[in-house]
């Protein structure tokens, strides 16, 4: 595997953007400080104790050098072997958030069942650590989020850039023919991920209201398919991306499809979109604004909303009080996969709404396990297709980040720790447009 200490000079064009911090390039093989493990023999001691206890009552079994084992696991329990204990205790102790990825990314433990070995720790996620630690750790020993990863119109295109231009062939090597970069969701006793998107792309344009002669704006392009969904529908689309990347296909896939005269792709953020539209939807965008922008997004989308129109919204969710506490945390989905980004609460889209907008949730779906068993197709599919991904330049180590980020996520859903919700928002009587 390639890892590298310090960040090269970057190479010309799009990867001269200003950076400020270290930041990892997977596309290019670039893991800056991934090589060399911390050195902090005090921490690595309590993180090693921290990490007995806490393991000593899940349903795993973990194996040390020597053959020593903890854990409440029986012998079909999911094995976590720690094949390098010294360096795992130490990017432990350094930062448990994105330390634990961290060592799987670089071979410090391994495991058969990745996502059935994350599943109980998801599960106790909030108690594995006792809560004053976990305050502690906050406060004195954990990074906070960078300024430079904040969703500003020029933080979120380098944002979106870090994760989504990694490379289209990537992402149609283990997505399904609809290029559908979100939960699906399945019909009752099917496993087909193309007819669970297509139903899913369905639902948010019902929840919409979207039908034959309405100009819908879609915030957040991906890859075009919710946009001809749409066009197949009789409307009329307008649709909004960052990427330049994401655009150039998405036009192509559009022209494809045949509704190219009924779709418009524009290279533009939410922020400076204008008009009136009869119908707006959004999926799993929300959770890439940030914060600090939730106001400026709900209110783009009320501004936008023509009157009697109505919004599909499909956003990602965790229980508020989690969402409370863990808000300012950096972790290793933000350092690997997706800057900037926060997972909103139920309550906190609700707050939003009451006090930036005219809208209220008219209706909602969760889809929570839909999305576990979507993460789990995208997994076996890129693992499956491993030796394409890796013809495109993807190095080892992305393999185990990507692998570590489907499996990380699809245990959160399993165990409900994250949920993912469509919405329909409507007007509440007597607001004004």
């Amino acid at each position: 595997m390639t890892m590298q200490h310090e960040l090269p000079v970057p190479a010309p064009a799009r990867n001269a953007r200003r950076r400020t911090h270290a930041v990892p390039r997977p596309n290019e093989g670039v893991w800056p400080g991934l090589a060399t493990p911390p050195v902090a023999p005090v921490k690595a001691r309590i993180a090693e104790s921290l990490f007995r206890n806490a393991v000593r009552s899940l349903p795993v079994r973990v194996v040390l050098p020597g053959g020593e084992r903890i854990g409440a696991g029986g012998p079909d329990s999911p094995v976590m072997r720690i094949e390098r204990p010294a360096a795992f205790f130490a990017r432990l102790g350094a930062n448990s958030k994105i330390g634990f990825g961290e060592s799987y990314m670089v071979g410090d433990w391994t495991t058969t069942d990745l996502p059935g070995l994350l599943t109980p720790f998801a599960a106790r996620l909030s108690t594995l650590v006792p809560p004053t630690l976990q305050r502690l750790g906050r406060r004195f020993a954990e990074a906070r989020q960078p300024s430079e990863e904040v969703n500003s119109l020029e933080g979120s295109r380098e944002n979106i850039h870090r994760h989504y231009d990694l490379s289209n062939e990537l992402f149609a090597l283990f997505l399904d023919e609809t290029m559908s970069y979100s939960s699906g969701w399945f019909a009752d006793g099917s496993d087909d991920l193309v007819l669970a998107q297509q139903r899913k792309m369905d639902g948010v344009l019902d929840m919409a209201g979207v039908r034959d002669g309405m100009h819908v704006l879609e915030i957040g392009t991906g890859w075009g398919g919710l946009a001809v969904r749409a066009a197949q529908r009789g409307a009329r689309v307008t649709t909004l991306t960052i990427s330049q990347e994401q655009k150039d296909l998405a036009e192509q896939r559009i022209a494809e499809a045949g509704v190219a005269d009924r779709v418009q792709v524009l290279l533009r953020d939410y922020r400076e979109a204008r008009g009136s539209y009869d119908a707006v939807v959004s999926v799993e965008m929300v959770e890439a604004v940030g914060e600090d922008y939730w106001p400026t997004y709900f209110a783009a989308l009320d501004r936008l909303l023509a009157p009697g129109g109505r919004v599909g919204l499909q956003s990602i969710t965790m229980p508020h009080e989690r969402m409370v506490v863990s808000k300012d945390d950096y972790t290793w989905i933000h350092k690997y996969v997706f800057p900037g980004g926060l997972i909103p609460s139920v309550t906190s889209i609700e707050q939003n709404l009451a006090a930036d907008t005219g809208l209220r949730i008219a209706e909602r779906r969760s889809l929570g396990y839909d999305y576990a068993r979507t993460l789990g197709h995208w997994r076996e599919s890129f693992l499956d297709r491993w030796e394409d991904v890796a013809a495109l330049g993807f190095d080892e180590t992305f393999r185990r980040m990507w692998e570590f980020y489907l499996g990380y996520c699809e245990a959160g859903f399993r165990v409900g720790y994250l949920d993912v919700v469509q919405f329909s928002l409507q007007r509440r009587p007597g607001a004004s447009s």
